[in-house]
């Protein structure tokens, strides 16, 4: 569920992006929403709950600003130099490094099938996105994706450590704090562009004849395209493994594609359809090996 609501959200942040706010803006905004709303409501409930030690401190904040942050930054920098789908591939490597840990540094016995789902789940996107028609790949580009995909990987991992000894709720209000204060000292909230909450934003595609104001499109990307699938991926978390959800994770590219099909009526080839079908194959594979893998 968390992939579905990432995967949608991709289809309305797109509308606020080509309304003319920055990546990097709707990032903050993003971050930032989520924290007020979540702490107000952590406070109200589970003030104690927000307590942290200090030796809980430096993972929270190394989780907030890689997790919240740096995963969506690297994003940027590799979509601004390379394809979008090439560079969602590279990001995609995830499950590769989580295995490659679990395997090497921490010695554990991986099973085949995993080997075999996160191969499956890998060839199935490099199908969706036809890399072979891509031209000559920007180095920096490539530096950035690369980067994304380990640092998704210690998302995922850190996430599981953390969600066993906090609330998923009360971890989610440190990592989106983290990652809105590093936000904030790079881009100071008093130059940001106000004026987009005002903006008339055109729907595009099958609804192109109609529109919305800006702020409610970004509500929209705060509660249900940021809160709520963060929320169910840590929640999945504490029930699945690192590895594993990792790789449900491959499901976003194929699940954003049938929401861009339907509303913005971008259409897959059937080499393209036929890589979706991979990737789900691969996804119920790592589901059947994530007890083993635990």
């Amino acid at each position: 569920m968390g992939a579905v609501f990432f995967s949608f959200n991709g289809i309305v942040a797109k509308l606020v992006l080509t309304s003319g706010l920055s990546s990097m803006r709707l990032t903050q905004v993003r971050c930032g929403g989520a924290f007020i709303i979540l702490t107000t409501f952590v406070f109200l409930r589970y003030r104690h709950k927000l307590r942290v030690t200090k030796t809980e401190l430096p993972l929270l904040a190394l989780y907030g600003v890689i997790g919240f942050l740096a995963v969506q930054a690297l994003y940027f920098v590799a979509i601004a130099r390379l394809h979008v789908s090439i560079a969602l591939i590279m990001e995609f490597t995830a499950p590769i490094w989580i295995v490659l840990w679990l395997r090497f540094v921490k010695k554990r016995d991986v099973p085949r099938l995993m080997w075999g789902a996160i191969f499956l789940a890998f060839s199935g996107l490099i199908l969706i996105a036809q890399v072979w028609q891509g031209g000559t790949l920007d180095p920096i580009g490539v530096i950035a994706a690369l980067t994304d995909g380990i640092v998704l990987a210690a998302f995922f991992l850190l996430g599981e450590k953390l969600s066993t000894t906090r609330e998923v709720e009360t971890l989610m209000v440190y990592g989106f704090g983290f990652a809105s204060l590093g936000l904030a000292i790079v881009m100071p909230l008093w130059s940001y562009p106000i004026e987009i909450f005002t903006q008339s934003m055109g729907l595009q595609g099958r609804f192109a004849d109609y529109s919305l104001p800006g702020w409610l499109l970004i509500a929209w990307v705060i509660v249900m395209g940021t809160i709520v699938p963060y929320l169910l991926v840590v929640n999945g978390l504490k029930l699945l493994t690192a590895s594993t959800s990792s790789v449900m994770g491959m499901a976003e590219p194929v699940i954003a594609g049938a929401f861009a099909w339907i509303w913005l009526s971008e259409k897959w080839s059937f080499i393209q359809l036929i890589g979706g079908a991979i990737v789900i194959v691969g996804i119920i594979l790592a589901d059947k090996a994530r007890t083993a893998t635990h």
